[in-house]
């Protein structure tokens, strides 16, 4: 590793001997320049890691030879140093992208922290961040071991994601390896958890999660209640993770009041948790109630046409008597529309907006092949989710919603889980076609891979005949048919799927916001 080298550049170069041999004891290369022309001259022949440059010198200014720097190699730190305090010459730095800012008389340390702020914050970082989860990993272990309450999953679950997000950038790829196996002993651990609870939550109300058909009662009513103007956005696929991962542009308008959680219903699928969502109830009692707005699996036609309707019905049966619009949006066309006239909805109490984000992602591919292609890791997808929200029409709602004054929530339905190994499944024609979970007659199943409801009236799910069960795969299995199992199994291996149950689909955020 080469010795790092340091260009100083200051017309009082006799004054800064001091210093160049602190450096130079530290194993720095210093090399000095006493005007702004003669170090335009040495970075167009030599390469150096970082310049210190004095604002104030004669013939060209620091200011100028940063901007004719910047030009020849604009990814080389410059830490500017100046005698003068005055804001405006700060600002032009800042604004010409310099590194670090000193005022004179700078000490030996201010520059050696200089130095490692720039040249080694990366490294420094990681690995304080690694030693950190090192300290951690036993404490999540030992959580894993004892969780049993759903409160605890969600603090467990947050508390793993937040490690995931820290690790990411650090260069010690064995600490990310550690909690990926964390995270999958957490879905094992999980899925028993869900296996034997789940369905005990529909009989007991005082101790269960907020769930898909609760959440519009418990969490939006009351900030409805306020006599605020609402935007509730409802983004399909939107994970806790990829939440964290927007909260920083989203915060550039918003301040968060509070975060909060709540568990998708099973099966983990759009026209189950959404359609509860909007109606406030399950969906065995939207197809009692409303059986014109509920299609089972197997029927033609799509399965969310009326989320309009439902989310006006639990409007009425909450005594709401409220001006409010639903507008879902499916394509770029149907946003940009949407966010061109959205100034039309400032005298309404609630307007919500259901984006498809994974839809508006894969446009005219098949959503497998366009997230597997740009997203083969939890990563890559939060990254991409990141770069798609700072592009999207979205993000210009939420600019507009700010300066209308609207509060803002952001909420999903569900999310996705990364599914890494198949099993095995038979069902008749009449089998639903989820990868995550199945609804049939007549299904044939390797039992430990998957949670079975024989009777779905229990989990108040409709059932397509008398003899119907339902099946959802755990952690991150996916349903494969035997037929043709080895294309199937390479084809959906590495994709991003829903429906089952993992701490990814189940546990999802719900975030109200107040305009800054």
């Amino acid at each position: 590793m080469h010795n790092t080298k340091i260009l100083w550049v200051d017309d009082e170069v006799n004054l800064l001997k001091p210093h160049i041999l602190f450096l130079e004891q530290r194993n720095y290369e210093v090399n000095t320049c006493e005007s702004g022309a003669e170090a335009i001259e040495e970075i167009a022949k030599n390469d150096y890691d970082i310049i210190f440059l004095d604002e104030n010198m004669p013939g060209l200014s620091g200011l100028e030879t940063l901007q004719e720097i910047k030009e020849i190699k604009s990814l080389i730190p410059v830490v500017m140093i100046t005698k003068s305090e005055e804001e405006l010459i700060m600002d032009d730095a800042i604004g010409s992208k310099i590194a670090d800012y000193l005022i004179k008389p700078v000490n030996p340390n201010q520059i050696l922290l200089s130095l490692k702020k720039n040249l080694q914050q990366t490294r420094l970082v990681s690995e304080k961040t690694a030693t950190n989860y090192r300290q951690e990993f036993r404490n999540i272990a030992m959580e894993l071991a004892s969780v049993n309450s759903f409160e605890a999953w969600t603090a467990l679950y947050q508390k793993l994601i937040y490690w995931e997000i820290e690790l990411e950038n650090i260069e010690d790829a064995s600490m990310t390896e550690i909690l990926e196996s964390q995270k999958h002993e957490a879905n094992t651990q999980f899925f028993k958890f869900i296996e034997k609870n789940y369905a005990t939550w529909f009989d007991n109300a005082d101790d269960r999660p907020v769930m898909s058909h609760t959440v519009f009662k418990e969490y939006a009513l009351p900030e409805i209640k306020k006599g605020k103007p609402v935007l509730m956005i409802v983004v399909d696929n939107l994970r806790y993770d990829q939440w964290k991962v927007i909260e920083a542009t989203v915060s550039n308008y918003y301040k968060k009041a509070e975060e909060k959680t709540f568990y998708s219903i099973l099966p983990t699928a759009t026209q189950y948790a959404r359609n509860a969502i909007f109606s406030g109830l399950m969906p065995l009692d939207i197809e009692k109630l409303y059986p014109q707005y509920w299609k089972n699996d197997v029927d033609e036609g799509g399965k969310n046409l009326y989320e309009s309707e439902l989310l006006t019905l639990q409007l009425k049966r909450l005594g709401l008597n409220i001006k409010h619009t639903y507008q879902k949006v499916t394509n770029l066309y149907h946003a940009k529309k949407f966010a061109d006239k959205f100034s039309e909805n400032k005298d309404n109490d609630l307007t919500v907006l259901v984006y498809n984000f994974v839809d508006m992602l894969s446009h005219a591919k098949t959503e497998t092949e366009v997230i597997k292609e740009l997203a083969s890791n939890d990563k890559s997808y939060r990254s991409l989710t990141l770069s798609w929200f700072k592009n999207s029409p979205l993000l210009d709602v939420i600019q507009q919603a700010q300066k209308l004054g609207f509060r803002l929530i952001i909420t999903t339905d569900h999310g996705t889980i990364n599914v890494k190994n198949p099993t095995k499944v038979v069902g008749d024609r009449e089998t639903s076609l989820n990868l995550r979970y199945k609804t049939g007659r007549s299904l044939t199943y390797d039992a430990k891979d998957v949670f079975v409801v024989k009777d779905p009236k229990k989990i108040h799910l409709p059932a397509n005949n008398v003899s119907s069960s339902y099946i959802f795969a755990k952690s991150d299995l996916f349903l494969a048919y035997p037929n043709n199992y080895n294309h199937y199994v390479n084809y959906f291996r590495n994709s991003y799927q829903h429906g089952g149950i993992s701490l990814e689909e189940v546990i999802i955020p719900f975030v109200i916001l107040d305009p800054k």
